[in-house]
């Protein structure tokens, strides 16, 4: 029998743990088998040679974030994803990672998941490549049975999570009973995050967004799900000190990836208040759905912001607006100014936004308005007398500043 005959993996296996040993065995090196988001499924266990990367990797039952980045980055991953045939890794000091050879283990056009093996007494030949192929196809049933398992409790989970944003499930026994079917450990705290896309969300983004949420160690996300241009995820607000610092992170992050691995831009990110009452999430969510509509509004003010909490006076505009409208309340000084505007084709309202939005810094002010400092201070000059306007009563600057927000708010 020639070497492309012999098959020493057609016959079965009842784990991927044996199959592992297998694959060890017939290649002579240390061998790990992961799933398409780099979560451990199985390892050779016969076999004291490894390398530090190989022991994170079993210890956190999962390959650690910085491995992962560098395999990224030097573009082995990436190739990973496009080809059938076995990859040579060159060794990585840096983050403990000795030469190895890796194979995708595929179901028509998608991956299911890895096998690499370890190069550390032998380098493998063009005839262990082979082998390797081999391996990877006969890995491929036992993958398709977990990933169905898989894809069945995603189902129950986004289910799951729908009747929480939407206010159908409060009881807090059965909230917690979904919980624990699930399998999934409630964080003593959370906040409901949404990424908004430009356009709706593909099959093909889906698989990138849960990769890039399985394969982050930033924050522990307990839920997730995709509706039309938005993914929604419940996150975990625990074990933190400075947790709007993370979220930030965590949000800002996955923009980035999305970004340079996907080249899918443009991605507004927001996310809730902190929560301990899992019965109030779908409060949680109507605060997120407000940032966004508030951003979207004010894209250049609220640039810097991507939570409720740091809204401001902006989280107050409907309660306001609501009573404004009730009233019929008119600013007799933006009326003022509003007429003189139009009556003179001139700019009093736009500079005074302007200086308002920025604290009264005269430099500042002229810069974003493109104008000498003695033409701001002869504007605000007749701002003061046609609104009749005093730039040294806090109060009424307050006012002002609100109502202008409140005129474009309306006027979008």
């Amino acid at each position: 029998m020639s070497p492309n005959q012999y098959d020493p993996f057609k016959a079965a296996f009842d784990s991927l743990e044996e199959f592992a040993d297998l694959i060890s065995h017939v290649l002579n090196c240390p061998i790990t088998i992961e799933d398409a988001n780099h979560r451990l499924l199985a390892y050779s266990t016969h076999d004291e040679r490894t390398d530090p990367a190989r022991i994170s990797t079993i210890i956190g039952r999962r390959v650690p974030e910085k491995v992962i980045n560098q395999l990224w980055k030097e573009g082995t991953i990436p190739a990973l994803l496009k080809t059938r045939e076995p990859i040579r890794v060159k060794n990585m000091n840096d983050i403990g990672l000795n030469h190895r050879v890796a194979i995708s283990i595929w179901k028509q056009e998608e991956v299911l998941g890895f096998i690499w093996a370890i190069e550390i007494d032998k380098i493998l030949t063009e005839e262990d490549f082979d082998l390797l192929k081999k391996a990877a196809d006969a890995a491929k049933n036992k993958l398709l049975q977990l990933q169905t398992r898989k894809n069945k409790k995603e189902e129950h989970s986004q289910e799951f999570f729908w009747k929480l944003l939407t206010g159908h499930l409060k009881g807090e026994k059965e909230i917690f009973s979904n919980f624990q079917s699930l399998q999934i450990s409630p964080s003593p705290s959370f906040a409901v995050a949404v990424f908004q896309f430009q356009q709706n969300i593909t099959s093909k983004e889906e698989q990138n967004i849960s990769y890039l949420l399985k394969t982050s160690q930033l924050m522990k996300i307990m839920l997730y799900t995709i509706d039309c241009n938005q993914l929604i995820l419940l996150v975990s607000a625990a074990n933190s000190d400075v947790p709007f610092q993370e979220f930030d992170q965590f949000i800002q992050t996955f923009v980035v990836k999305m970004s340079e691995r996907y080249g899918v831009s443009g991605i507004t990110p927001v996310y809730s208040s902190l929560y301990i009452d899992y019965q109030k999430i779908d409060k949680a969510y109507k605060e997120t759905l407000s940032v966004l509509s508030i951003k979207e509004k004010f894209p250049h003010e609220t640039k810097d912001i991507f939570t409720y909490q740091k809204l401001g006076i902006y989280q107050l505009f409907e309660v306001i607006l609501e009573k404004r409208q009730a009233e019929e309340y008119e600013n007799y000084s933006l009326k003022k100014l509003y007429e003189y505007d139009q009556k003179h084709n001139s700019n009093l309202i736009e500079t005074l936004e302007v200086f308002l939005n920025k604290d009264h810094n005269i430099n500042e002010t002229a810069k974003a308005l493109n104008v000498h400092a003695n033409t701001l201070n002869y504007r605000l000059k007749r701002i003061s007398e046609i609104g009749d306007v005093n730039f040294k009563d806090p109060n009424q600057k307050m006012i002002l500043y609100l109502d202008l927000k409140l005129k474009r708010y309306q006027d979008i």
